[in-house]
């Protein structure tokens, strides 16, 4: 057991717990957007409350969303720890040294990054967890289940311009996020392969472009069409 203390504690345990903690959130975002598009769909909200509830609701998926938010927590905590530990590093940065040659501006800048996504997760939350939780949403009925009406919270923050430019813009530094993110983690798990290197980097690039573009185009559709 000491060994397992001494392996999360040092400066590689902490790196690959970033690496795990990251590939879990990357899977939650392939099913919080899946859920999310359901906003799309032309039901008047019927298949989004019905999968909210189903969320909020199912044993399973409420262990697995507690696991999630201390995954969360984990994977901010540890994110400060090596953004500070990197500045100490390197107290003094040289004038001659070119550091945008060697690297993209999101790896240089990960902590700002993660400051920004952390401030956004603190408004969404409050934009929409809180409220369906703690706040007085109407209820509405499907066939006899009675069910809180979520998909007007949403409607009623998205009709808002300000709200829904906040959440685009937010989608934007996700995707910076993930950019560099990705990579990181097939680096840090020592997965990477001349063979297949090219392969993980494009598939990266890809999923940090698609999964935030999908995200804000939800915003996008309903401030224009509702």
């Amino acid at each position: 057991m000491s060994w397992i203390l001494q392996t999360i504690s040092s400066s590689i345990g902490k790196k690959l717990l970033m690496a795990i903690t990251g590939i879990f959130l990357v899977l939650f975002l392939i099913v919080h957007v899946s859920g999310n598009l359901l906003l799309l769909k032309s039901d008047n909200g019927e298949s989004f409350n019905l999968y909210a509830n189903f969320m909020t609701n199912n044993p399973l998926i409420k262990i697995v969303a507690y696991l999630n938010y201390a995954i969360i927590l984990l994977h901010i905590g540890y994110a400060y720890f090596l953004s500070q530990k990197n500045d100490k590093a390197r107290p003094i940065r040289y004038s001659l040294e070119d550091s945008s040659k060697n690297s993209s501006w999101s790896s240089r800048n990960m902590g700002i990054l993660g400051t920004i996504l952390f401030i956004f997760l603190l408004i969404h939350l409050k934009g929409f967890w809180y409220e369906y939780k703690f706040g007085n949403p109407s209820i509405i009925s499907y066939n006899g289940l009675e069910v809180k009406n979520m998909y007007s919270i949403v409607i009623e923050a998205y009709s808002q311009w300000w709200y829904s430019l906040f959440y685009v813009v937010s989608m934007l530094f996700v995707s910076l996020h993930l950019w560099h993110g990705f990579k990181s983690i097939f680096q840090t798990l020592g997965l990477n392969h001349i063979r297949y290197t090219l392969l993980i980097e494009n598939f990266g690039i890809c999923f940090s472009i698609i999964i935030p573009s999908l995200f804000a185009i939800i915003p996008i559709w309903i401030y224009f069409n509702i």
